[in-house]
Protein backbone atom coordinates (compact mmCIF):
# COMPACT_ATOMS: atom_id res chain seq x y z
CA UNK A 1 0.00 0.00 0.00
CA UNK A 2 2.81 2.40 0.90
CA UNK A 3 4.57 1.70 -2.41
CA UNK A 4 1.35 2.49 -4.26
CA UNK A 5 1.04 5.86 -2.48
CA UNK A 6 4.65 6.75 -3.27
CA UNK A 7 4.11 5.72 -6.88
CA UNK A 8 0.97 7.86 -7.23
CA UNK A 9 2.66 10.86 -5.60
CA UNK A 10 5.61 10.46 -7.98
CA UNK A 11 3.30 10.40 -11.00
CA UNK A 12 1.52 13.51 -9.78
CA UNK A 13 4.81 15.33 -9.24
CA UNK A 14 6.02 14.47 -12.74
CA UNK A 15 2.71 15.59 -14.17
CA UNK A 16 2.77 18.92 -12.33
CA UNK A 17 6.42 19.59 -13.20
CA UNK A 18 5.82 18.77 -16.85
CA UNK A 19 2.84 21.12 -16.96
CA UNK A 20 4.87 23.85 -15.27
CA UNK A 21 7.65 23.53 -17.84
CA UNK A 22 5.15 23.71 -20.69
CA UNK A 23 3.51 26.77 -19.15
CA UNK A 24 6.91 28.42 -18.66
CA UNK A 25 7.70 27.76 -22.32
CA UNK A 26 4.37 29.29 -23.32
CA UNK A 27 5.03 32.33 -21.14
CA UNK A 28 8.46 32.93 -22.66
CA UNK A 29 7.03 32.40 -26.15
CA UNK A 30 4.31 34.96 -25.37
CA UNK A 31 7.02 37.43 -24.29
CA UNK A 32 8.84 36.95 -27.58
CA UNK A 33 5.62 37.34 -29.55
CA UNK A 34 4.91 40.64 -27.76
CA UNK A 35 8.33 41.95 -28.89
CA UNK A 36 7.98 40.92 -32.55
CA UNK A 37 7.00 43.69 -34.95
CA UNK A 38 6.85 41.32 -37.94
CA UNK A 39 4.10 38.70 -37.95
CA UNK A 40 4.85 35.06 -38.60
CA UNK A 41 2.93 35.26 -41.89
CA UNK A 42 4.96 38.25 -43.08
CA UNK A 43 8.18 36.45 -42.16
CA UNK A 44 6.96 33.26 -43.93
CA UNK A 45 6.31 35.20 -47.11
CA UNK A 46 9.81 36.70 -46.95
CA UNK A 47 11.43 33.31 -46.27
CA UNK A 48 9.60 31.60 -49.12
CA UNK A 49 10.74 34.24 -51.61
CA UNK A 50 14.31 33.28 -50.70
CA UNK A 51 13.58 29.57 -51.26
CA UNK A 52 11.41 29.40 -54.39
CA UNK A 53 9.43 26.18 -54.70
CA UNK A 54 10.02 25.29 -51.07
CA UNK A 55 7.53 24.48 -48.34
CA UNK A 56 7.90 25.29 -44.66
CA UNK A 57 8.49 22.20 -42.53
CA UNK A 58 8.75 24.05 -39.22
CA UNK A 59 8.89 27.55 -37.80
CA UNK A 60 9.90 29.09 -34.52
CA UNK A 61 10.29 32.51 -32.94
CA UNK A 62 13.56 32.60 -31.03
CA UNK A 63 16.47 34.71 -29.87
CA UNK A 64 19.58 33.85 -31.77
CA UNK A 65 22.89 35.73 -31.59
CA UNK A 66 21.16 38.56 -29.73
CA UNK A 67 18.43 39.02 -32.35
CA UNK A 68 14.76 38.14 -32.25
CA UNK A 69 14.17 36.03 -35.37
CA UNK A 70 11.56 33.91 -37.05
CA UNK A 71 13.39 30.72 -38.01
CA UNK A 72 12.05 28.52 -40.82
CA UNK A 73 13.13 25.08 -42.00
CA UNK A 74 12.17 24.86 -45.66
CA UNK A 75 12.06 21.64 -47.68
CA UNK A 76 12.41 21.57 -51.44
CA UNK A 77 11.05 18.66 -53.50
CA UNK A 78 13.77 16.31 -54.69
CA UNK A 79 16.29 17.35 -52.03
CA UNK A 80 17.10 15.89 -48.63
CA UNK A 81 18.66 19.19 -47.58
CA UNK A 82 16.79 21.79 -45.54
CA UNK A 83 17.15 25.50 -46.12
CA UNK A 84 17.09 27.30 -42.79
CA UNK A 85 16.09 30.92 -43.22
CA UNK A 86 15.95 33.38 -40.35
CA UNK A 87 13.97 36.59 -40.70
CA UNK A 88 14.51 39.47 -38.27
CA UNK A 89 11.29 39.76 -36.25
CA UNK A 90 11.81 43.51 -35.85
CA UNK A 91 12.62 44.76 -39.35
CA UNK A 92 11.59 41.80 -41.55
CA UNK A 93 14.96 41.38 -43.28
CA UNK A 94 16.61 38.01 -43.88
CA UNK A 95 19.51 37.63 -41.47
CA UNK A 96 20.51 34.06 -42.34
CA UNK A 97 20.01 31.68 -45.27
CA UNK A 98 21.80 28.34 -44.91
CA UNK A 99 21.53 24.88 -46.43
CA UNK A 100 21.67 22.00 -43.98
CA UNK A 101 22.38 18.42 -44.99
CA UNK A 102 20.74 15.54 -43.11
CA UNK A 103 24.01 15.17 -41.14
CA UNK A 104 23.93 18.89 -40.22
CA UNK A 105 20.29 18.54 -39.13
CA UNK A 106 21.10 15.54 -36.91
CA UNK A 107 24.00 17.43 -35.30
CA UNK A 108 21.76 20.46 -34.61
CA UNK A 109 19.00 18.27 -33.14
CA UNK A 110 21.53 16.60 -30.81
CA UNK A 111 22.83 19.99 -29.68
CA UNK A 112 19.25 21.20 -29.04
CA UNK A 113 18.51 18.12 -26.93
CA UNK A 114 21.68 18.69 -24.94
CA UNK A 115 20.67 22.30 -24.12
CA UNK A 116 17.14 21.31 -23.08
CA UNK A 117 18.32 18.82 -20.45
Amino acid sequence: MRFRNVFICSLLAVSVLGTGAAMAGSASQAKLMAQAKVTEQQARDTALTAAPGGSIASSELEREHGKLVWSFDIKTAGSKDITEIQVDAIDGKIVSNEKESPADQAKEAAADRKHVH
